[in-house]
């Protein structure tokens, strides 16, 4: 898995975010878990990881931010694109 590129389109979303005033804290708690989600993934000791809660979160986080933050969705999509071609 491209971890690198993971890791960059992560850094870049949350520049993004950090820019964004008026980001709600339940928001930026949805990002974060996302992140550690995705750091458990790369992990390849971490054999408990619940692929379908993690797709069901990355997939509210992002219809939120289709919403309120287009800027940051293209973000996450990238990275959801990444996560899919290697089957997650």
């Amino acid at each position: 898995m491209p971890e690198k590129d993971l890791k960059t389109l992560l850094s870049e979303l949350n520049e993004i975010l950090d820019t964004t005033e008026e980001l709600d804290p339940e928001t930026r708690a949805m990002v974060v878990d996302l992140e550690a989600d995705i750091d458990r993934l790369l992990d390849t000791e971490d054999e408990g990881m619940d692929f379908d809660t993690f797709r069901e979160g990355a997939q509210s986080l992002q219809a939120r931010f289709r919403t309120d933050y287009p800027m940051a969705d293209r973000f996450l999509r990238e990275i959801m694109d990444m996560l899919a071609k290697v089957g997650i």
